[in-house]
């Protein structure tokens, strides 16, 4: 990466810490933040010094819906998380959309198992994974109505976690990876 990939990717960066800090409030994330976002993230691919062609811009973007469509549908995260990570897309395109996806992810995993573990529910989590994993299993038999619910009934930790920290961390860790030659 550039230096002047990494000054195209600040803007970027700013809106991901807004949206988290937001997010880490209120567990949502507002549309005046993530549809500028997005439409800013296919604008920055026709300017130099771009991350991704306008192509790859548009493959990001439909890649970042397409990796949180089936969570959204079965009520495991929310519009604001799709739309985000739909922006994120736009900015870095299909590839690094995934991997940022994988790797908030395992982040996610471990904050809660971290708040789990500091609210002394590990076992209820174990159990309500479980539950949920099971029902996922055998959804063509019991329904996606039962397994969405399933998945509502069962709380692990008293706050869900807020889908943007998780994602900033790991766009963070991603490019610090890559800025690792420009910043040497």
């Amino acid at each position: 990466m550039t230096t002047l990939h990494l000054m195209t990717v600040i803007p970027l960066l700013a809106l991901m810490l807004l949206a988290a800090c937001i997010d880490a409030s209120s567990r949502r994330i507002p549309n005046w933040l993530s549809l500028p976002m997005l439409v800013a993230g296919i604008a920055q691919s026709f300017l130099p010094g771009h991350l991704v062609t306008p192509g790859f811009a548009l493959l990001g973007m439909l890649s970042g819906f397409g990796l949180t469509f089936l969570p959204f549908a079965l009520d495991a995260m929310g519009g604001g998380d799709v739309k985000l990570l739909s922006a994120i897309g736009a900015w870095v395109g299909p590839e690094t959309v995934l991997l940022i996806f994988l790797v908030e992810a395992i982040i996610g995993m471990v904050i809660v198992l971290m708040q789990a573990a500091w609210q002394g529910r590990i076992r209820v989590l174990a159990r309500n994974t479980a539950m949920v994993a099971i029902n996922l299993a055998h959804m063509g038999e019991v329904g996606v109505e039962h397994t969405v619910q399933t998945g509502k009934d069962c709380h692990s930790v008293d706050r869900p976690l807020p889908y943007a920290v998780p994602t900033l961390l790991a766009t963070l860790l991603i490019f610090a990876t890559r800025w690792h030659g420009v910043l040497k």
